[in-house]
Protein backbone atom coordinates (compact mmCIF):
# COMPACT_ATOMS: atom_id res chain seq x y z
CA UNK A 1 0.00 0.00 0.00
CA UNK A 2 1.22 3.44 -0.83
CA UNK A 3 1.90 5.73 1.84
CA UNK A 4 -0.58 7.82 0.15
CA UNK A 5 -3.02 5.32 0.93
CA UNK A 6 -2.28 4.50 4.38
CA UNK A 7 -4.29 7.59 5.75
CA UNK A 8 -7.12 7.12 3.77
CA UNK A 9 -7.52 3.43 5.37
CA UNK A 10 -6.77 4.92 9.03
CA UNK A 11 -9.07 7.69 8.55
CA UNK A 12 -11.95 4.67 7.30
CA UNK A 13 -11.53 3.07 10.80
CA UNK A 14 -11.75 6.27 13.00
CA UNK A 15 -15.06 7.40 10.78
CA UNK A 16 -16.24 3.77 11.45
CA UNK A 17 -15.40 3.61 15.33
CA UNK A 18 -17.24 7.03 15.47
CA UNK A 19 -20.34 5.80 13.81
CA UNK A 20 -20.54 2.48 15.49
CA UNK A 21 -19.46 3.89 19.11
CA UNK A 22 -22.90 6.40 18.21
CA UNK A 23 -24.99 3.31 17.57
CA UNK A 24 -25.50 3.92 13.84
CA UNK A 25 -23.81 0.56 12.75
CA UNK A 26 -24.72 0.25 8.99
CA UNK A 27 -23.68 3.24 8.83
CA UNK A 28 -20.23 2.16 10.41
CA UNK A 29 -20.31 -0.85 8.27
CA UNK A 30 -20.51 0.89 5.13
CA UNK A 31 -17.88 3.14 5.86
CA UNK A 32 -15.16 -0.03 5.94
CA UNK A 33 -14.22 -0.51 2.17
CA UNK A 34 -12.23 -2.94 1.94
CA UNK A 35 -8.45 -1.95 2.17
CA UNK A 36 -5.93 -3.72 -0.70
CA UNK A 37 -3.08 -4.22 2.42
CA UNK A 38 -4.39 -6.73 5.23
CA UNK A 39 -4.83 -4.37 8.44
CA UNK A 40 -5.94 -6.81 11.44
CA UNK A 41 -7.69 -3.77 13.24
CA UNK A 42 -9.98 -3.14 9.81
CA UNK A 43 -11.40 -6.80 9.99
CA UNK A 44 -11.45 -6.56 13.59
CA UNK A 45 -13.46 -3.60 13.75
CA UNK A 46 -15.67 -4.87 10.76
CA UNK A 47 -16.06 -7.98 12.68
CA UNK A 48 -17.46 -6.21 15.83
CA UNK A 49 -19.87 -3.88 13.74
CA UNK A 50 -21.32 -7.08 11.95
CA UNK A 51 -21.54 -8.57 15.41
CA UNK A 52 -23.59 -5.36 16.25
CA UNK A 53 -26.16 -5.87 12.74
CA UNK A 54 -26.47 -9.26 14.30
CA UNK A 55 -24.75 -10.61 11.02
CA UNK A 56 -22.88 -13.57 12.81
CA UNK A 57 -21.58 -15.73 9.44
CA UNK A 58 -20.00 -12.41 8.19
CA UNK A 59 -18.69 -11.15 11.20
CA UNK A 60 -16.76 -15.08 12.36
CA UNK A 61 -15.43 -14.00 8.83
CA UNK A 62 -13.94 -10.84 9.76
CA UNK A 63 -12.59 -12.16 13.32
CA UNK A 64 -11.17 -14.95 11.51
CA UNK A 65 -9.28 -12.80 8.61
CA UNK A 66 -8.01 -10.40 11.76
CA UNK A 67 -6.95 -13.49 13.90
CA UNK A 68 -4.87 -15.08 11.16
CA UNK A 69 -3.09 -11.86 10.30
CA UNK A 70 -1.66 -11.60 13.67
CA UNK A 71 0.23 -14.30 15.73
CA UNK A 72 -0.76 -15.02 19.54
CA UNK A 73 -1.40 -13.49 22.05
CA UNK A 74 -2.17 -10.66 19.69
CA UNK A 75 -4.90 -11.89 18.31
CA UNK A 76 -6.98 -13.12 21.15
CA UNK A 77 -9.89 -10.79 20.97
CA UNK A 78 -10.81 -11.72 17.54
CA UNK A 79 -9.79 -15.65 18.47
CA UNK A 80 -12.63 -15.14 21.29
CA UNK A 81 -15.04 -12.93 19.34
CA UNK A 82 -14.80 -15.57 16.61
CA UNK A 83 -15.66 -18.56 19.01
CA UNK A 84 -18.33 -15.97 20.17
CA UNK A 85 -19.68 -15.96 16.55
CA UNK A 86 -19.65 -19.75 15.98
CA UNK A 87 -21.57 -19.89 19.00
CA UNK A 88 -24.19 -18.04 17.89
CA UNK A 89 -24.07 -19.67 14.51
CA UNK A 90 -24.68 -23.58 16.80
CA UNK A 91 -21.19 -24.48 15.46
CA UNK A 92 -19.84 -26.07 18.70
CA UNK A 93 -17.06 -28.07 17.64
CA UNK A 94 -14.94 -24.83 15.58
CA UNK A 95 -16.12 -22.21 18.05
CA UNK A 96 -14.85 -24.78 21.26
CA UNK A 97 -11.41 -24.67 19.34
CA UNK A 98 -11.51 -21.06 18.64
CA UNK A 99 -12.03 -20.56 22.73
CA UNK A 100 -9.40 -22.70 23.20
CA UNK A 101 -6.74 -21.39 21.31
CA UNK A 102 -7.47 -18.00 23.51
CA UNK A 103 -7.25 -20.54 26.71
CA UNK A 104 -3.45 -21.44 25.65
CA UNK A 105 -2.37 -17.77 25.70
CA UNK A 106 -4.53 -16.89 28.87
CA UNK A 107 -5.29 -20.31 30.85
CA UNK A 108 -7.15 -17.32 33.57
CA UNK A 109 -10.05 -15.80 31.07
CA UNK A 110 -13.09 -17.51 33.25
CA UNK A 111 -15.32 -15.71 30.07
CA UNK A 112 -13.58 -18.04 27.44
CA UNK A 113 -14.26 -21.03 29.77
CA UNK A 114 -17.60 -20.23 30.22
CA UNK A 115 -18.22 -20.21 26.34
CA UNK A 116 -16.08 -23.10 26.04
CA UNK A 117 -18.01 -25.71 28.75
CA UNK A 118 -21.52 -24.56 26.88
CA UNK A 119 -20.03 -25.68 23.57
CA UNK A 120 -18.84 -29.00 25.41
CA UNK A 121 -21.89 -29.50 26.63
CA UNK A 122 -23.39 -28.99 23.24
CA UNK A 123 -21.23 -31.84 22.07
CA UNK A 124 -22.40 -34.35 24.88
CA UNK A 125 -19.07 -33.94 26.51
CA UNK A 126 -20.22 -33.60 30.26
CA UNK A 127 -17.53 -34.86 31.92
CA UNK A 128 -14.76 -32.48 29.87
CA UNK A 129 -17.44 -29.44 30.65
CA UNK A 130 -17.38 -30.25 34.21
CA UNK A 131 -13.50 -30.20 34.46
CA UNK A 132 -13.25 -27.22 32.20
CA UNK A 133 -16.21 -25.74 35.00
CA UNK A 134 -13.96 -26.66 37.65
CA UNK A 135 -11.02 -24.56 36.61
CA UNK A 136 -13.19 -21.40 36.49
CA UNK A 137 -12.13 -19.09 39.65
CA UNK A 138 -13.68 -15.59 39.60
CA UNK A 139 -16.36 -14.77 41.62
CA UNK A 140 -18.12 -12.72 38.97
CA UNK A 141 -18.08 -16.34 36.95
CA UNK A 142 -19.43 -17.82 39.66
CA UNK A 143 -23.09 -18.43 39.10
CA UNK A 144 -22.49 -19.34 35.34
CA UNK A 145 -20.42 -21.72 36.33
CA UNK A 146 -22.49 -23.04 38.96
CA UNK A 147 -25.05 -23.37 35.95
CA UNK A 148 -22.98 -24.73 33.90
CA UNK A 149 -21.53 -27.76 36.16
CA UNK A 150 -25.60 -28.42 37.20
CA UNK A 151 -26.24 -29.16 33.48
CA UNK A 152 -22.93 -31.37 32.90
CA UNK A 153 -23.65 -33.27 37.10
CA UNK A 154 -27.53 -33.56 34.88
CA UNK A 155 -26.22 -35.32 31.49
CA UNK A 156 -23.51 -37.48 33.57
CA UNK A 157 -27.11 -39.13 35.61
CA UNK A 158 -25.73 -37.75 38.95
CA UNK A 159 -29.23 -36.06 39.84
CA UNK A 160 -28.31 -35.26 42.94
CA UNK A 161 -25.20 -33.40 42.91
CA UNK A 162 -27.18 -31.36 40.02
CA UNK A 163 -29.81 -30.56 41.81
CA UNK A 164 -28.27 -29.61 45.01
CA UNK A 165 -26.29 -27.33 42.11
CA UNK A 166 -29.59 -26.07 40.84
CA UNK A 167 -30.35 -25.31 44.45
CA UNK A 168 -27.46 -23.51 45.61
CA UNK A 169 -27.87 -21.28 42.17
CA UNK A 170 -31.40 -20.38 43.10
CA UNK A 171 -30.81 -19.36 46.82
CA UNK A 172 -28.15 -16.45 45.31
CA UNK A 173 -30.95 -16.47 41.96
CA UNK A 174 -34.19 -17.23 42.82
CA UNK A 175 -36.21 -16.09 39.92
CA UNK A 176 -33.60 -18.03 37.43
CA UNK A 177 -35.72 -19.41 35.13
CA UNK A 178 -33.43 -21.63 33.73
CA UNK A 179 -32.78 -23.24 36.94
CA UNK A 180 -36.17 -23.63 37.75
CA UNK A 181 -36.99 -25.10 33.90
CA UNK A 182 -33.82 -27.35 34.68
CA UNK A 183 -35.07 -28.59 37.92
CA UNK A 184 -38.54 -29.53 36.36
CA UNK A 185 -36.95 -32.03 33.56
CA UNK A 186 -34.58 -33.62 36.28
CA UNK A 187 -37.30 -34.35 38.91
CA UNK A 188 -39.70 -35.80 35.48
CA UNK A 189 -36.68 -38.12 34.59
CA UNK A 190 -36.75 -39.11 38.35
CA UNK A 191 -40.60 -39.40 38.73
CA UNK A 192 -40.15 -37.21 41.53
CA UNK A 193 -43.72 -36.26 40.68
CA UNK A 194 -44.02 -33.98 44.32
CA UNK A 195 -40.97 -31.40 43.61
CA UNK A 196 -41.91 -31.33 39.92
CA UNK A 197 -45.01 -30.24 40.62
CA UNK A 198 -43.47 -27.33 43.04
CA UNK A 199 -41.00 -26.24 40.83
CA UNK A 200 -43.60 -25.97 37.85
CA UNK A 201 -45.59 -24.05 40.51
CA UNK A 202 -42.81 -21.45 41.43
CA UNK A 203 -41.44 -21.08 38.08
CA UNK A 204 -45.46 -19.89 36.73
CA UNK A 205 -45.49 -17.43 39.74
CA UNK A 206 -42.66 -15.98 38.58
CA UNK A 207 -43.34 -16.34 34.79
CA UNK A 208 -46.83 -17.24 34.15
CA UNK A 209 -46.23 -17.59 30.39
CA UNK A 210 -43.87 -20.13 30.94
CA UNK A 211 -44.29 -23.33 28.90
CA UNK A 212 -41.97 -25.42 29.97
CA UNK A 213 -44.05 -24.86 34.09
CA UNK A 214 -47.05 -25.47 31.80
CA UNK A 215 -45.68 -28.45 30.97
CA UNK A 216 -44.27 -29.80 33.57
CA UNK A 217 -47.68 -29.06 35.34
CA UNK A 218 -49.80 -30.82 33.22
CA UNK A 219 -47.21 -33.94 32.72
CA UNK A 220 -47.63 -34.00 36.38
CA UNK A 221 -51.64 -34.10 36.43
CA UNK A 222 -51.45 -36.70 33.97
CA UNK A 223 -49.07 -38.83 35.90
CA UNK A 224 -51.71 -38.57 38.69
CA UNK A 225 -54.59 -38.70 36.46
CA UNK A 226 -56.01 -35.51 37.63
CA UNK A 227 -57.36 -35.14 34.13
CA UNK A 228 -59.41 -32.08 34.47
CA UNK A 229 -56.14 -30.15 35.40
CA UNK A 230 -54.10 -31.42 32.86
CA UNK A 231 -56.99 -29.90 30.59
CA UNK A 232 -56.54 -26.68 32.14
CA UNK A 233 -52.75 -26.51 31.96
CA UNK A 234 -52.77 -28.30 28.04
CA UNK A 235 -55.46 -25.71 26.84
CA UNK A 236 -53.32 -23.04 27.82
CA UNK A 237 -50.13 -24.69 26.28
CA UNK A 238 -51.72 -24.84 22.73
CA UNK A 239 -53.12 -21.39 23.36
CA UNK A 240 -49.62 -19.46 23.62
CA UNK A 241 -47.81 -22.82 21.68
CA UNK A 242 -50.89 -23.83 18.57
CA UNK A 243 -47.83 -26.22 16.65
CA UNK A 244 -46.90 -28.19 19.64
CA UNK A 245 -47.95 -31.43 19.11
CA UNK A 246 -47.45 -33.18 22.42
CA UNK A 247 -49.48 -30.85 24.03
CA UNK A 248 -52.61 -31.28 21.65
CA UNK A 249 -52.23 -35.44 21.97
CA UNK A 250 -52.42 -34.52 25.83
CA UNK A 251 -55.29 -32.44 25.55
CA UNK A 252 -57.49 -35.01 23.51
CA UNK A 253 -55.76 -37.87 25.91
CA UNK A 254 -57.65 -35.60 29.00
CA UNK A 255 -60.50 -34.63 27.21
CA UNK A 256 -61.09 -38.58 26.24
CA UNK A 257 -60.58 -39.49 29.78
CA UNK A 258 -63.15 -36.53 31.46
CA UNK A 259 -65.52 -37.83 28.79
CA UNK A 260 -65.36 -41.13 29.67
CA UNK A 261 -65.71 -40.18 33.64
CA UNK A 262 -68.75 -38.14 32.63
CA UNK A 263 -70.37 -40.83 30.75
CA UNK A 264 -69.58 -44.01 33.31
CA UNK A 265 -72.25 -42.66 35.75
CA UNK A 266 -74.87 -42.46 33.11
CA UNK A 267 -74.07 -45.95 31.88
CA UNK A 268 -74.05 -47.22 35.44
CA UNK A 269 -77.55 -45.90 36.14
CA UNK A 270 -79.06 -46.88 32.84
CA UNK A 271 -77.87 -50.50 33.72
CA UNK A 272 -79.14 -50.38 37.11
CA UNK A 273 -82.99 -49.32 35.98
CA UNK A 274 -83.01 -51.88 33.70
CA UNK A 275 -82.27 -54.66 35.96
CA UNK A 276 -85.75 -53.55 37.99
Amino acid sequence: MSSAARPAIRNQIEAALALHSAGRYQEALDALTTPSENLPDFYTLRGDVQFALERYEEAAGSYFTSATLEPPPQNAYAQFRLGICLHHLGRWAEAGQAFQRVLEVDAHRDDVRLGLGACLLHLNRPEEALANFDRCWSDAARLRVLFGKAVALQLLGRHQEAEGAYQRLLASDPKSEEALSNLIALCMEAHDLENARRYSSRLLELFPESPVALQGLAAVALENREYEAAFRYCSRIVEREPECVEAWHNLRFASGRIMSALRTPAAAAASTAGRK
